[in-house]
């Protein structure tokens, strides 16, 4: 599912060795975390919340679906974070145009999780795009015209028919308005670029946070 790049780029960790939902710690080293969560926002619910204050991803006729929050280095309970104080250069970001919804998260997203993953910036962004261009969005999320319902089970199978070598475990989604709608959805992989399970942590924050029955998915717009 993923091209040689990926794999090149993943493997230089193994040599350096939504709001996020789990406890970060304060530092962490480089390079040393166990997993990768690929957060990917459902658009329509944060810009029925964020519409007004962000009207880069938000102005009307984008008609975003699921977009890019973040990739996330993660250990099996809690993630490190702001690792070095290494900046995003200009030029880097450039490289990478829409990779995010909006430009402020590029530098947030390397700040926070970027410089815990012990890539450079250039491959950090170029992994982030191959890991999000590596999902296939089930058909029933790209782009629907009306809301519709759906629950954690029908979700996960969904995203696994869709995509080899995802497993239920894979796939985790959250939930805004105390369950009601769907906010956003990670996907967990190993730290060589394979699909791999989520932690029995984020699991279990899942399963909390879409609580209710069903959930509503907004239309986009």
């Amino acid at each position: 599912m993923f091209g040689k790049g990926l794999l090149v780029a993943a493997s230089l960790l193994l040599t350096v060795g939504v709001s996020n939902t789990a406890i970060a710690q304060s530092k962490g080293t480089p390079g040393k975390f166990d997993f990768y969560v690929l957060a990917m926002s459902w658009s329509p619910d944060y810009c029925a919340k964020n519409g007004d204050r962000d009207q880069q991803q938000c102005k009307g006729g984008r008609k975003l679906s699921f977009v890019l929050h973040g990739l996330w280095p993660q250990y099996q309970k809690g993630y490190p974070a702001s690792c070095t104080a290494e900046t995003m250069p200009e030029a880097v970001k450039q490289q990478f145009p829409d990779l995010f919804p909006s430009q402020k998260l590029y530098n947030h997203e390397w700040e926070k999780h970027g410089t815990c993953s012990g890539l450079t910036p250039v491959q950090y962004l170029g992994l982030s795009k191959q890991f999000k261009d590596g999902v296939s969005i089930p058909a029933a999320y790209q782009k629907p015209s009306k809301p519709f319902r759906a629950t954690i089970s029908n979700l996960k199978q969904e995203f696994t028919n869709a995509n080899r070598g995802l497993t239920g475990d894979s796939v985790a989604p959250y939930c805004s308005g105390s369950g009601r709608f769907l906010q956003e959805v990670f996907v967990c992989y190993t730290k060589d670029g394979k699909p791999g399970a989520c932690s029995a942590e984020i699991l279990k924050r899942s399963q909390k946070s879409c609580g209710q029955p069903d959930f509503l998915v907004r239309s986009v717009r």
